[in-house]
């Protein structure tokens, strides 16, 4: 018996954008989009009467803004997880998501597969603070050792491991995900012992070749 598909709410105030996402999830019949609105005040009042396993939202709309819309949500009690979309390519973005209160974050010119990929993801209870590594950019950055890690990686090391991918320091780090900056540097040292590398910059390389993050 096959699983329920996944009930998405979409919030986008571009009209061809949204038609244009709904286009690309319809490809995908484990995904199933039950609600759209224009802005986030207008989600966040659908939101109210039906739940949903996911919601997409832009970050930047009129009146109440993806952040907003997060920060909302999450005042009433509602945890359903949130991805954050954009076309702004913006370092501090991420983290802005993160400390909303989002699961997610991806860039809208990420292709179908990464979209479903976050979308999935973030609905099993994963937190994706940083986009997901486009196949370009993995092959971009493809990092010569292959081996597999030494262990298995928590969802919380996976989580750090996208913010050191988005070049975030500890400190910034400790924030998003409220831990101490010197568990987060635990964290760090832990993700560098299983990966087998020197340093931060060669441990995101070797991730994102090995599809970890």
């Amino acid at each position: 018996m096959n699983a329920p598909a996944l009930r998405l709410a979409l919030a986008d105030d571009q009209a061809l954008v949204r038609s244009g996402i709904r286009a690309l999830l319809a490809g995908f019949p484990q995904l199933e989009v039950i609600l759209e609105a224009g802005d986030g005040d207008e989600l966040l009042a659908a939101l109210a009467g039906t739940s949903v396993d996911v919601v997409l939202s832009d970050i930047r709309m009129p009146g109440l803004d993806g952040f907003g819309l997060v920060r909302a949500l999450r005042a009433r009690g509602d945890a359903t997880p949130v991805v954050l979309l954009t076309t702004f390519d913006e370092d501090d973005l991420p983290l802005r998501a993160a400390e909303a209160g989002a699961q997610g974050f991806l860039l809208k010119d990420a292709s179908p597969e990464d979209l479903y990929e976050a979308i999935t993801r973030v609905a099993a209870g994963d937190t994706l603070l940083a986009p997901v590594p486009t196949d370009p950019v993995r092959a971009r950055y493809a990092y010569r050792d292959t081996s597999a890690p030494t262990d298995t990686f928590s969802e919380r090391q996976v989580a750090i491991l996208r913010l050191l991918a988005g070049g975030y320091s500890n400190k910034e780090i400790a924030r998003a995900v409220h831990l101490s900056e010197g568990t987060v540097k635990n964290y760090v040292s832990e993700i560098l012992d299983k990966l087998g590398t020197r340093d931060r910059t060669r441990a995101v390389l070797k991730a994102i070749t090995l599809r970890i993050i």
